[in-house]
């Protein structure tokens, strides 16, 4: 994936994001999942059924073990059809304070609830992969209340994530939108689009 994040104040990153399915993986107390690895040294553990897509644990470099999630962490739920939603968690990638250290708010705001729903069916997207056809697109909606400046005080920040899934790929690109407008806080989009698939 080509990972782009634009900041409100003109500054931009690139950088290639790696994720590799590694099969199925008989390591979890719960039996077996799915294991996906991220080259940031992450790894994820799905399972799917009759409920749709969803995470079971978690596993950084760092860890010891895997940290098996309490309840299913739903990626996509059944049925796919536009106005299903479910709810997870996520933190934020962009905000970040002007003045303080460490900046990200991520920090202190390690899991905000996120609301999911399908928003979209039949998409097509075109990334540097090529074009896709057939897509769910998802949207997920979250805010994070944070102290803006001492004009506005405490503001409610919108967290707005679209994701597309496509037949026989997965999940093709990602939209991220953390706007700050604020003088003590900055804010920007982030997006991930699929350069090649095997």
């Amino acid at each position: 994936y080509r990972l782009t994040s634009e900041w409100e104040n003109g500054t931009r990153e690139r950088e290639t994001v790696v994720l590799s399915n590694e099969g199925r993986d008989g390591t979890l107390a719960s039996g077996s999942a799915w294991r996906r690895r991220s080259d940031s040294g992450i790894d994820y553990w799905l399972r799917a059924d009759e409920t749709g897509i969803f995470r079971v644990a978690t596993k950084s470099d760092t860890d010891a073990e895997p940290s098996v999630d309490p309840k299913p962490r739903y990626v996509l739920k059944a049925p796919i059809a536009v106005g299903t939603g479910w709810q997870a968690t996520t933190t934020t990638y962009l905000l970040r304070r002007n003045a303080e250290f460490p900046p990200e708010i991520r920090h202190s705001h390690p899991s905000i609830p996120v609301q999911w729903a399908v928003d979209a069916l039949d998409q097509k997207v075109e990334t540097p992969a090529g074009a896709f056809e057939r897509c769910v697109r998802v949207r997920g909606n979250a805010t994070v209340r944070l102290f803006a400046d001492p004009v506005n005080g405490f503001k409610d920040m919108p967290l707005t994530t679209l994701e597309w899934y496509c037949p026989g790929v997965g999940l093709v690109k990602v939209e991220r939108v953390e706007p700050a407008n604020s003088t003590f806080l900055i804010g920007g989009t982030m997006t991930m689009d699929l350069m090649a698939w095997e």
